[in-house]
């Protein structure tokens, strides 16, 4: 998870702790602290509302992330392709020059 959540947190209730609140984001709270932060939910629909709020956060940062690698990957593949395209070109006309140059001059 991004450090800058935990900027969001920094003003936060007292009834959780911004720590357990983020391993519980994570999925790394169990047994006891795993209720506790699900009661704490429960009673505390602002609590709640800003879990449902850090989840979207995190599975947009994740999409945007996974998006961001595929356009990186696709780009650096299409230009190897465009440098070759361009160089053929250029190859095409320089040959198709000296073909018509000849040609008029014989």
């Amino acid at each position: 998870m991004n450090k800058d959540l935990l900027k969001i947190l920094s003003n936060s209730n007292k009834d959780i702790d911004n720590q357990q609140l983020m391993d519980y984001l994570n999925g790394q709270l169990s047994g006891d602290a795993l209720h506790e932060v699900e009661k704490s939910m429960a009673d505390n629909e602002f609590l709640n509302d800003a879990v449902e709020g850090l989840q979207r956060l995190e599975a947009m940062q994740k999409s945007l992330a996974k998006k961001k690698a595929r356009r990186l990957r696709r780009r650096l593949k299409d230009q190897n392709w465009t440098y070759l395209a361009i160089i053929l070109v250029i190859v095409l006309c320089v040959l198709g020059y000296i073909v018509i140059r000849k040609a008029l001059h014989s």
